[in-house]
């Protein structure tokens, strides 16, 4: 599903405007969108797209154009339920990394996400919130943007509507947008639910076929992956501008809640990567960069205390930091938080070397490591650091 906005305010994003890791996914006869994680390797979208496809591709935009990418395969959340929407994601492993161009994104893991604005991007149809989507033969692929805020959970929606909808949202793991036009006829979730809010004004928008999987960013992190739109009534009102499911004013739209499924997709990606190291002594400390492309250079965390509680989740922040090389030159930078689940006592970061054919001596970098919650470094330790050597094998003279 695409992103609908007021026809005046509809803006289609460029190559290099800042989400060019928002692809689209093509199963089949059914075509959505998703977005490129850190890796460069897998794509997180909607798996109502790929449930049964046989065969799966990607298509990005890159500032020389747009690619296709071959997939190796996909995997869909075991627990989807595609009647009741819950756990509609899927992870699309491709058969080489993407571009060093392309936006690589990270998951949000905060659960803060009620009341914060979102951008909305994918590959669907526009249109207007009076009309809503209006369908039309494809011109060739195209991202559009809009931005919403997150007004609500599928099971405070649910708790509302009651008994007249036969809909059973996993608790805590779906957010609810509705589309507004400033008017309260059209407030839907005021209508629903008693949560008054007019809306963003002309920039705001709504998800439409082809967005389905497509990404809800709060800052720079997917918060959302796009799932579905629905136009509701309550006690004999409907808030829906025309009465019709077409993404106009007055309908809701579901995303499947990222920070409610991190381990999943953390634990996914990690099975997913058959080169990760899994003993110190598997790890290499140099890295030759290639000609093309980017190669791993994988750092392994280890976890050798013992938990309060098997269920404890332990965690650290981590950075990637310059040395002789230079992050989006020479590696793609990379800052996020690496969670051990109950059951792991270890787990790679993996940050891309970017190949090229230009002489240039041996280069380094570091990932730092920090904000320990769950265990600790040692007594008076407060940050951990090593050190990746890229070796130029492009010849160098002094």
């Amino acid at each position: 599903m695409v992103t609908v906005v007021h026809a005046p305010e509809q803006h289609q994003v460029q190559p290099g405007e800042g989400y060019d890791g928002v692809v689209q996914v093509v199963a089949g006869r059914n075509s959505g969108s998703g977005v490129l994680l850190h890796g460069g390797r897998a794509v997180l979208t909607a798996a109502h797209l790929l449930d049964g496809a046989s065969s799966v591709s990607v298509q990005l935009g890159t500032p020389e154009g747009y690619v296709s990418l071959s997939t190796a395969f996909y995997t869909l959340h075991p627990a989807y339920d595609a009647t009741q929407s819950n756990s509609d994601l899927a992870l699309v492993w491709l058969d080489t990394p993407a571009p060093a161009s392309v936006q690589r994104s990270t998951v949000y893991r905060q659960q803060d996400e009620l009341g914060q604005v979102i951008s909305l991007v994918g590959y669907g149809l526009t249109g207007d919130g009076v009309r809503g989507y209006v369908p039309q033969e494809s011109t060739g692929p195209a991202k559009h943007l809009a931005i919403n805020r997150i007004d609500t959970t599928g099971e405070a929606l649910k708790a509302a509507l009651g008994s007249s909808i036969a809909w059973d949202p996993t608790p805590g793991s779906q957010l609810i947008i509705d589309f507004d036009n400033g008017s309260p006829s059209h407030d839907a979730l005021g209508i629903l639910m008693g949560l008054q809010d007019l809306g963003l004004g002309a920039s705001e928008g709504m998800i439409a076929p082809g967005d389905s999987g497509g990404p809800a960013f709060i800052g720079d992190k997917v918060a959302g992956i796009a799932t579905y739109t629905a136009s509701l009534s309550r006690a004999g009102q409907s808030p829906d501008v025309n009465l019709e499911l077409d993404s106009s004013f007055g309908e809701i739209a579901g995303f499947q809640r990222v920070s409610h499924y991190q381990q999943w997709i953390d634990q996914s990606l990690r099975t997913a990567d058959p080169n990760a190291p899994t003993r110190p002594e598997e790890v290499q400390h140099a890295i030759v960069e290639g000609d093309s492309g980017t190669q791993p250079a994988y750092f392994l965390l280890e976890f050798h205390g013992i938990r309060d509680h098997p269920n404890q989740w332990l965690s650290v922040d981590y950075a990637t930091r310059d040395g002789t090389a230079i992050a989006g030159e020479d590696y793609l930078p990379m800052a996020d938080t690496l969670i051990l689940y109950p059951g792991e006592t270890q787990a790679t970061i993996a940050v891309e070397v970017i190949g090229n054919k230009i002489p240039e001596p041996d280069e380094t970098f570091y990932l730092d490591v920090f904000n320990p919650v769950g265990g600790s470094f040692g007594e008076g330790v407060v940050q951990l650091t090593a050190m990746r050597t890229i070796i130029n094998d492009d010849g160098w003279i002094a």
